[in-house]
């Protein structure tokens, strides 16, 4: 499309990327099954390896159901760019790939899904990679936490699990007085409630498995470049700023501009990591991205109306949403998220792990299940099972403690969920 910047949301969300199929006329996206692209000769072959022209070359690379699929994320994120690949996980590790090197460190929210914790306190050793996990609320220790050999500040825009929510605009701010991006985790605001990018975010990831899909069945994620960040400033992103040996001395920033994160992860990231989405999944993820701005408002009235309930509950400790006045980031809420707090939160039943585990076992209508942003409601213990693996201080700090369970609220009827809640939680408390 040519002029996307004069089009509504809900117009992107179906048209942003794709046009009818030059060959058969499909109005649907069709799915590309297929590895590789014929060539028309040597001189365009060899044009596409050296970036001259954009093209196909091989689906781990570039793939045309997949290509729509970036494009349209990345314009409803308003990024320059995008490469979609196999996971939210395989998202964040491609975001980070042509900034870090032995050595260096990003420092991080730790108020973060607890895999990714892990990738990130634990995994990322493997590469020479460290990390900073700092209380994005503290200002100064965030400051602080930036030192020379630090290449990206991490966090989410709303945080699993537990539905907090980042000041982006100062959290930026910190970022690029200290040199380096920020890469904002949207997935469970997505671009409907936040827009990272506007906010001062360069980077953008998303587990698409989540609500940008909606519907439960395939995995992937994605990478959004704002295109605003200058990787030349400085001598700290050599793989943009400089020759890039692992693309014959090619330099990504001078010769591709605001398009050179996107170029580089898609010609250095995805053809050596290989993390690459499948055109079925891009296929999977367009379909629901057509109905994304009606799903996400359902999933913010449904989870305002049962967190309301739940708060005014005896058998509840607390509750999370940012949505209720009674929250810590409700002003916060009203500046920057003015379409909702989103539809994940947490809260406490009085009782302990065992209520929790009871109540879990006691859903009817809500799914146990490890994942979030369904059309369906969604209900795990975090303690027990996505922040098993961390110990009791990181669970409290990522909002996972014992006493809690994590609601990922989908699009039903809210009084049945209501319902449901309520007779889980006479068992788990009688």
């Amino acid at each position: 499309m040519s002029d996307t910047a004069k089009l509504g949301f809900d117009t992107l969300q179906i048209h942003a990327g794709a046009s009818p199929d030059p060959a058969t006329g499909a109005r649907q996206t069709p799915i590309y099954q297929t590895t590789a692209y014929v060539f028309r000769d040597a001189d365009h072959a060899a044009a596409l390896f050296n970036l001259q022209e954009v093209g196909y070359i091989y689906s781990r690379l570039t793939n045309p159901t997949v290509a729509v699929l970036a494009e349209r994320i990345a314009t409803l994120e308003g990024g320059a760019g995008a490469v979609c690949c196999s996971s939210g996980h395989a998202a964040q590790i491609m975001a980070l790939f042509p900034l870090m090197g032995p050595g260096k460190n990003v420092v991080a929210s730790t108020r973060l899904y607890g895999g990714t914790i892990t990738q990130f306190s634990q995994t990322i050793k493997r590469f020479g990679w460290s990390a900073k996990f700092v209380d994005f609320d503290d200002v100064e220790a965030v400051k602080a936490a930036i030192d020379d050999d630090t290449r990206a500040v991490f966090c989410e825009s709303i945080a699993n699990p537990g539905g907090y929510v980042t000041d982006l605009p100062t959290i930026s701010g910190i970022a690029h007085d200290g040199g380096v991006p920020l890469i904002v985790d949207n997935t469970s605001a997505t671009p409907y409630l936040c827009r990272p990018i506007e906010q001062g975010a360069d980077l953008v990831v998303h587990s698409t498995t989540k609500y940008l899909t909606g519907n439960g069945t395939v995995t992937g994620g994605c990478v959004v470049d704002s295109g605003k960040f200058d990787w030349s400033a400085s001598d700290k992103f050599p793989s943009l700023s400089e020759p890039e040996p692992a693309y014959h001395g090619l330099t990504f920033h001078s010769a591709l501009g605001p398009m050179a994160f996107t170029f580089h992860s898609i010609a250095v990231g995805l053809r050596d990591l290989g993390m690459t989405m499948n055109p079925q999944a891009a296929h999977y993820t367009l379909l629901g991205i057509e109905t994304l701005s009606l799903r996400m408002q359902r999933h913010v009235e449904n989870a305002q109306v049962i967190a309301n309930w739940l708060e005014d509950d005896d058998r509840v400790d607390y509750v999370t949403y940012a949505g209720l006045p009674s929250s810590p980031y409700y002003d916060r809420v009203q500046a920057l998220y003015p379409k909702g707090a989103g539809a994940l939160f947490t809260f406490a039943i009085k009782g302990g792990y065992e209520a929790c585990v009871k109540f879990v076992d006691s859903v009817e209508i809500f799914s146990h299940v490890a994942n979030l942003g369904d059309t369906r409601s969604l209900v795990i213990h975090s303690a027990s099972t996505t922040h098993r693996q961390l110990t009791p201080e990181q669970q409290e700090a990522a909002g996972a403690a014992p006493n809690v369970v994590r609601l990922s609220i989908g699009i039903e009827d809210a009084e049945d969920l209501i319902h449901d809640i309520d007779q889980a939680l006479a068992k788990a408390t009688s």
